[in-house]
């Protein structure tokens, strides 16, 4: 069973809480994303000034970059109450047809993980983004009939971290697309420090700067690890967070200064020490260090592949140089391919 990384960029149960107290509430105060920031005011501005309903609004992106916070902010932006789910949570078409009947002209509808939407409960989403309006069919057999019901203008904002998987239809229904990307250490470091001025942590720069290059980029990992700085400012230290504490600290919860945790290092360890460096076939690797297949391709790889830590081959994964001289290992001849690894 996986457990609960500290460094995991999926919400866990701890940051609830945490979560709305530090999220922004409208763009001036929104950090990081300014390509994304800027064309988004654009279209509230122009909705705004036409007096029609914000145009539909996908988020996509990895977990924890803010997908939910934009949306919220979107909804205080124009001005209208937003409405939350699931596409898990609206298992039949009548579930969808109970949420649009009750929204308000106007209103946002935010459905995060929008690409799991059952594909029955897609089919009445059509011509609800379209023309406002659901087909509901009454009855069964020779006496159904099809019932047609009019909806308020509203805007639809969907969020998904696997874009791949929305079909086509629902993709070219959406008028606004907008891609989120990692942060840099900068902008973690400003989300880290307003963090702090919010929960009343006492942080200098320094600190911050060092606990946003552990972060993956994520602002949710850093949200995170500040909390747990914090938990050792206050017992071990004086309750101020300065560069040297942070750096104990996270050396402490073993996450080094890629960012990178226990298991992250021991996927490394097990390929360049027990084989070699590979390539090495998933489910050796996942043996190897006691942990399921699914989980080391999902949750671990796309980080180390993000680093250039290792590289998929068609035998199997392999280390790469960046990955030997990370971990201190001396790096193989057979890696000094020239053109692959060099500078040239």
């Amino acid at each position: 069973m996986l457990e609960e990384r500290l460094i995991s960029s999926h919400l866990l149960a701890e940051d609830d809480n945490s979560e709305n107290t530090i999220r922004p509430g409208r763009l001036s105060e929104y950090i990081g994303q300014e390509k994304v920031k800027e064309n988004v005011e654009v279209f509230i501005t122009a909705a705004r000034e036409r007096k029609e309903s914000l145009d539909h609004v996908l988020l996509s992106g990895p977990p924890g970059l803010g997908k939910t916070t934009l949306a919220s902010i979107i909804a205080n932006e124009v001005g209208k109450p937003i409405r939350k789910t699931s596409g898990p949570a609206i298992e039949r078409p009548g579930d969808l047809a109970a949420i649009l009947t009750n929204l308000e002209p106007g209103e946002v509808l935010f459905i995060d993980e929008i690409h799991r939407l059952n594909r029955n409960v897609e089919e009445i989403m059509y011509p609800a983004m379209e023309d406002y309006v659901i087909d509901i069919i009454i009855g069964k057999g020779p006496a159904a009939r099809t019932l047609r019901l009019d909806l308020p203008p509203f805007t639809l904002i969907g969020a998904t971290t696997r874009p791949g998987l929305l079909s086509s239809p629902l993709r070219d229904r959406f008028g606004i697309s907008c891609r989120l990307d990692f942060y840099t250490p900068l902008e973690l470091g400003e989300v880290i420090l307003r963090a702090a001025r919010i929960l009343e942590i006492s942080l200098d720069k320094e600190g911050a700067a060092e606990i946003a290059g552990r972060s993956r980029g994520t602002p949710r990992v850093a949200n995170r690890l500040l909390r747990r700085v914090r938990d050792y400012a206050v017992v071990k230290g004086n309750g101020n967070i300065d560069f040297s504490l942070a750096k104990w600290a996270l050396e402490m919860l073993e996450i080094d200064e890629c960012g990178l945790d226990v298991m992250d290092r021991m996927i490394l360890e097990a390929i360049i020490g027990k084989f070699s460096g590979g390539p090495v076939g998933l489910d050796t690797l996942a043996a190897s260090v006691s942990e399921e297949s699914d989980t080391i391709s999902d949750v671990y790889e796309p980080y180390l592949l993000k680093l250039g830590f290792i590289q998929k081959t068609p035998r199997g994964r392999m280390a790469t140089e960046h990955a030997y001289r990370h971990l201190g290992y001396p790096v193989k001849g057979n890696l000094q391919v020239k053109g692959l690894f060099s500078d040239e």
